[in-house]
């Protein structure tokens, strides 16, 4: 089951992120806990609330449970939680997401304001490809640029 909200407002090259919540306000469940995960579109304008993806799998055992989660989350760049373990974190990257884990519960809104500060001084080269956003200066280029 998946919640959409309707968006009016179209981000440019934004990505998508998702934070296990039990509270929808911030960081504070664990990957494999979490009953449901928030999801914001951010790019270097801001950010809009994409939706609710409800992830209850306590009536599921052992892998269906981090399957079931990593399938609910298809689509989601980088995923923010808790805590997550070995095997399941090895799931989220083959899903192409990048899982993050913060050391304490952290308000979801300060770290979308850390992360579009991030994109607009300088984001890593992993978030550049996510986001379509040109390499002006890579100096891996000048190598190349003298043959």
């Amino acid at each position: 089951m998946k919640i959409t909200v309707e968006n009016t407002e179209e981000l440019e090259n934004s990505i998508k992120v998702a934070f296990a919540t039990k509270d929808l306000e911030s960081i504070n469940a664990h990957f494999g806990g979490a009953k449901e995960f928030i999801v914001y579109n951010v790019s270097k304008d801001g950010f809009v609330l994409d939706g609710v993806i409800k992830t209850d799998t306590s009536e599921m055992t052992g892998d269906d449970k981090t399957d079931f989660k990593v399938k609910a989350l298809k689509g989601i760049n980088i995923m923010y939680c808790e805590s997550i373990g070995g095997t399941a974190a090895a799931k989220v990257i083959r899903a192409g997401m990048n899982p993050m884990k913060v050391q304490e519960p952290r308000a979801i809104e300060e770290v979308l304001k850390e992360l579009i500060e991030m994109i607009n001084t300088n984001p890593p080269p992993w978030i550049k490809r996510i986001m379509n956003i040109e390499t002006v200066e890579d100096p891996r280029l000048e190598r190349w640029t003298d043959e």
